[in-house]
């Protein structure tokens, strides 16, 4: 690689939240239009688990039919008992009409008609049908198109039952859109568990329709911004507005949009410098508390390492933070380079985003100018190599829980992590999501073009590996994880993974040489 220069695009910072809406339904709007947008700029929709899904998925009980000669007060009387909407008319199991909840308010009371009348003179004869193989999404459409809340699934000539616009609803509350916004109508912690517990069927949705691993973490991480942001909104509701400015910002995965349905929380606040411990502590203390335990109920386990907004340390105003950058930069020793791969990974996720803006500015101007710490970061970066042998096969755990996996996590994707925030940090660049990282050096000095690719490349196979092998675990009722056994890949799937491993091996030998001792 060559030496280091100036990049010539600096993308702006990008903020998912800034300071607390007007109402609820604001924010709901505002953040279902981001995801969305964000969505389709990647080619994904947000509705791709309705396209993944056939309309016999959505079906609920068995056809709730009459025959034609059957009274209307029958119908009545059968649609409240079934609690549902419509009857299908069956003529010895053909399908002759259908009669809905409006057909009685339209057709008969409004009409005065007598209830004794046969359902021959209401039904809607002939209605549009579809079969058991269209997706969910294609249902939608022709009930959108046709304004029709109700249309019986048939296979064959054979009537299987009805889907409504209630059922595709309930299947598309799956979609991020829905999930915001459903997240910011809820008032308690219950409520925002229920809604929670559908991530997972997000994630699943997603693979089985082939989304790419970088719109399933921006995905999946607007999910976790959106319950983030309404628990703060919730503790702000209880404890009266902040006294001061505050940002509550967001740390590795969530940071970087890369998370998956199996995360854990990473997260800090930054206060502003008019914070007065003896006056303010106890509030801030009862927010990130309130927050941190929120997102742990939600299914966002504490972090074992403490590394929360709730943890004294990481809940500091912008002057100590200073400090602390200025202290992991200029004494790189091993814990200040551990803690550097957290919390050089930070994006604002609500409150003031200028009170991180500055300081990261101040942040990326010192990291850029500091060779013997970039050599230090790049030291501690190579150290985890891919799980390739010596004579490039796949090294799996000889030993423990996981015996006969590869940690396809930490040995694979967090090695990629690594090299792309030392391509940041070398080049003052404010980019946090590791592609666009990736993508930003190659187009600098600090990598070429093809390795830029090689290694966005290698990333988008090694995340989307591990999003369909939760995909799967998650179908199987298991808890998901990222230990991967190379025998339920096939032979293909192993070539490509090696391929992958040796992009960053390269890569990581090519950084360690450029710092050398005096190289940097």
């Amino acid at each position: 690689m060559n030496a280091l220069r100036a990049q010539t695009a600096m993308p702006p910072l990008s903020q998912t939240a800034s300071s607390r809406p007007a109402t609820e339904a604001t924010r709901a709007e505002t953040d279902a239009g981001t995801i969305t947008a964000d969505a389709a700029s990647r080619g994904i929709d947000p509705n791709l688990g309705l396209m993944a899904t056939p309309v016999r998925a959505l079906l609920r009980r068995e056809p709730v039919a009459l025959a034609p000669s059957a009274s209307i007060r029958e119908a009545a009387l059968l649609m409240r008992d079934a609690h549902v909407s419509s009857v299908l008319v069956l003529d010895k199991a053909r399908l002759v009409g259908i009669v809905t909840d409006s057909d009685l308010r339209n057709r008969v009371v409004a009409l005065g008609l007598d209830s004794r009348r046969p359902l021959s003179e209401i039904l809607t004869a002939d209605p549009l049908v579809v079969d058991v193989h269209t997706t969910a999404f294609d249902a939608m459409l022709l009930m959108a198109r046709m304004k029709l809340h109700h249309v019986p699934v048939v296979d064959g000539t054979r009537v299987v039952g009805m889907v409504t616009t209630s059922d595709v609803a309930e299947h598309h509350s799956t979609s991020a859109v829905v999930l915001a916004i459903e997240i910011y109508r809820q008032n308690d912690i219950e409520g925002l568990q229920r809604v929670s517990r559908r991530v997972r069927d997000l994630q699943v949705d997603l693979a089985a329709a082939d989304a790419n691993a970088q719109a399933t973490g921006r995905v999946i991480t607007a999910i976790t911004d959106a319950l983030t942001i309404r628990l703060l909104q919730m503790a702000e509701e209880a404890l009266g507005p902040p006294p001061v400015a505050y940002a509550w910002v967001a740390a590795g995965s969530q940071a970087r949009r890369e998370q998956t349905a199996r995360s854990d929380q990473d997260n800090c606040m930054i206060l502003s410098d008019d914070y007065d411990p003896a006056t303010h502590g106890a509030y801030f203390e009862a927010l990130a508390r309130s927050v941190c335990d929120g997102l742990d109920a939600c299914g966002y386990i504490h972090c074992p390492g403490e590394m929360m907004a709730m943890t004294d340390r990481w809940r500091q105003p912008q002057s100590r933070w200073r400090e602390y950058f200025d202290g992991w930069i200029n004494a790189p020793e091993p814990r200040a380079l551990m803690l550097t791969c957290v919390f050089f990974d930070l994006r604002c996720v609500f409150g003031d985003a200028g009170l991180l803006d500055e300081l990261r500015r101040e942040t990326l101007q010192s990291t850029q100018a500091n060779g013997i710490f970039l050599a230090h970061m790049a030291h501690n970066a190579v150290k985890r190599r891919p799980p390739l042998s010596l004579f490039g096969r796949l090294s799996t755990a000889r030993s423990g829980e996981h015996r006969g996996t590869i940690d396809i996590k930490h040995l694979a994707i967090a090695p990629i992590v690594d090299l792309a925030r030392i391509f940041a940090l070398a080049t003052g660049q404010p980019a946090v999501n590791t592609d666009h990282r990736l993508e930003v050096a190659g187009h600098g000095a600090e990598l070429s073009e093809q390795g830029a690719r090689d290694l966005r490349d290698a990333l988008e196979h090694l995340a989307a590996l591990r999003i369909r092998h939760q995909a799967r675990q998650i179908r199987a009722g298991q808890t998901p994880d990222s230990f991967i056994a190379p025998e339920s890949l096939s032979n293909f799937e192993r070539e490509q993974l090696k391929d992958a491993f040796r992009v960053v091996a390269q890569m990581q030998d090519a950084l360690g040489q450029r710092y050398q001792s005096g190289r940097f």
